[in-house]
C-alpha cells in the first residue's frame, strides 16, 4: 500500500506543475494579444517661410467729379429766340448754345458806329484850323487865345474819338454776346429755360451745365492716422518707394469690379479737414467711353510702397488665441510642434502679411492643425496650395473641395 500512495502523490504533483505551467503560457498569450501596437506620428503639411518681394497698397473709398465744369450763364439781358443743342449731347467748345434776339445790340452798334464816323470826320476841319492859327501866331496875326482854343478843340475831338471807338467795341462785344457758346468741350445735360424765356446778364441760375468726363477726378480721403502710419514705415525702411509707379493707382468700382485702366495721383492736400481728420487725394482717370460719371462710390488702390523681405501664410494656418491675439503652429527643428504668437500687418489674397513672430526657413503647419497640440512630434509633408499636399491625409479643417479636388 505504501508504494501506492508514493505514486499517487508523485502523480498529483506532476499534474499540478503542468497545469500551472499551462496556466503561464496561457497567461503569456493573453498578454501578448493585449498589447496595443504602436500608433504612427500624425502628419500635418507644413510650409517653409520664404521671405518674398510684395508692393504693398491699400483701399481707399472715394467718389468722382468731373474734371472740369462750366454753368452757362448769359452776359447780356434779352430774349431767349433758339436753344441750338440737343439735352444730354457732348459739345464742342465755342459751340453755339443759345442765341438771344440781337436786334437791340445791332442797332446799338450801328449808332456807336456813327458816332466815330462824325467824329472821325470832324477831325481833320479842326486839325487844319489848328494848324492855320499856329503859323499866323508867328506873324502876330492871331491872338494867342484862339491859337490855345483851336488846339483844346483839337484834343477833344480826339478824345471823342477814342470814346466813339470803345463805345463801338462794347456794342460789338455785346452783340457778340448774343450767342451763348460753350466755353469747354464736355457734356451738357438738360436746358433750365426754353425758347422765349427771359434772362439776364449774370443771372443766378445757370442756363445750362457743361462736365467734362474724360479724364474725370476720382477725390478720395485718407485718414492722418494712415498718413503717420507711412511715414514710419518708410522711415524705418519696413517699405520702400524705389522702384515702384506711386503715381498709378487703381479702382474699384461700386459692384466690385476692377476699373479697366490705371489712373494718376495728382496731388495730396496740404490741409487736413477738422471735421474728418482726413486730407483729400486727388487723382485722374482716363474714361473715354463716360462709363464712369460724376458722384460715383469708388475705391482706390493707392500704393504705399515695396516690402523686399514679407512674410506671408495661408490665412487657414492662423488661428486666435481666447484673447483674440493671432498664432501659429510650427515644427521645431526637433519634429515637435510649437506655437508661435504672431503680429499681422493686413491680409494679402488668401494669406496674412506677417510683420512679426516669424523668420525665414520655419515650418509653419498649414494642414492638420485638428490632431496636433504643442509638444508632439509629428511626421511633415510639403503644403501644396494648389490642391491637397503631397502624402498628407485630408485634415478635418480642410475645405469640401480640396477634399474633391484631391479624390480625384
Amino acid at each position: 500500500m505504501q508504494p501506492n500512495r508514493t505514486v499517487c502523490k508523485f502523480i498529483g504533483k506532476s499534474m499540478a506543475v503542468a497545469a500551472f505551467s499551462v496556466l503561464l503560457l496561457l497567461a503569456g498569450c493573453d498578454n501578448q494579444q493585449k498589447t496595443p501596437p504602436a500608433r504612427p506620428l500624425p502628419e500635418v503639411a507644413v510650409m517653409k517661410v520664404q521671405p518674398e518681394q510684395v508692393v504693398l497698397t491699400t483701399e481707399l473709398p472715394g467718389r468722382t467729379s468731373p474734371f472740369r465744369v462750366a454753368e452757362i450763364r448769359p452776359q447780356v439781358s434779352g430774349l431767349i429766340q433758339k436753344r441750338l443743342f440737343t439735352e444730354g449731347s457732348d459739345v464742342k467748345a465755342g459751340q453755339v448754345l443759345y442765341q438771344i434776339d440781337s436786334a437791340p445790340f445791332q442797332a446799338a452798334l450801328d449808332s456807336a458806329t456813327a458816332a466815330l464816323g462824325r467824329s472821325q470826320a470832324n477831325l481833320l476841319a479842326i486839325r487844319s484850323k489848328a494848324g492855320r492859327l499856329q503859323e499866323l501866331l508867328a506873324d502876330k496875326a492871331v491872338s494867342q487865345q484862339d491859337c490855345d482854343d483851336a488846339a483844346a478843340g483839337l484834343k477833344q475831338i480826339e478824345a471823342d474819338i477814342e470814346y466813339s471807338k470803345a463805345m463801338v467795341k462794347t456794342a460789338r462785344i455785346n452783340l457778340g454776346y448774343t450767342k451763348i457758346t460753350a466755353p469747354i468741350s464736355g457734356r451738357i445735360g438738360k436746358s433750365n429755360v426754353t425758347d422765349g424765356a427771359l434772362v439776364t446778364a449774370y443771372q443766378p441760375v445757370a442756363l445750362a451745365t457743361i462736365q467734362q468726363l474724360d479724364p474725370i477726378y476720382v477725390d478720395v480721403p485718407q485718414s492722418t492716422t494712415e498718413l503717420l502710419r507711412l511715414r514710419r514705415s518708410l522711415e524705418s525702411g519696413y517699405l520702400n518707394r524705389d522702384g515702384t509707379d506711386q503715381d498709378k493707382v487703381g479702382l474699384i468700382l461700386d459692384d466690385g469690379t476692377e476699373y479697366p485702366m490705371e489712373g494718376d495721383l495728382k496731388f495730396q492736400d496740404v490741409t487736413v479737414d477738422r471735421t474728418t481728420g482726413t486730407v483729400t487725394l486727388r487723382t485722374v482717370f482716363p474714361n473715354p467711353d463716360t462709363f464712369l460719371l460724376p458722384g460715383m462710390f469708388v475705391r482706390a488702390v493707392v500704393k504705399e510702397g515695396v516690402n523686399e523681405e514679407a512674410i506671408l501664410v495661408p490665412q487657414q494656418a492662423l488661428s486666435r488665441d481666447p484673447k483674440g491675439n493671432p498664432l501659429v503652429l510650427l515644427v521645431n527643428p526637433e519634429g515637435k510642434v510649437e506655437q508661435r504668437m504672431l503680429t499681422i500687418d493686413r491680409a494679402i489674397g488668401n494669406r496674412w502679411l506677417v510683420s512679426s513672430g516669424l523668420a525665414a526657413g520655419e515650418r509653419v503647419i498649414v494642414e492638420g492643425l485638428l490632431r496636433v497640440r504643442p509638444g508632439m512630434p509629428v511626421k511633415t509633408v510639403p503644403f501644396n496650395e494648389k490642391g491637397n499636399s503631397q502624402g498628407a491625409e485630408a485634415s478635418p479643417d480642410n475645405s469640401t473641395q480640396k477634399r474633391t479636388d484631391g479624390e480625384s
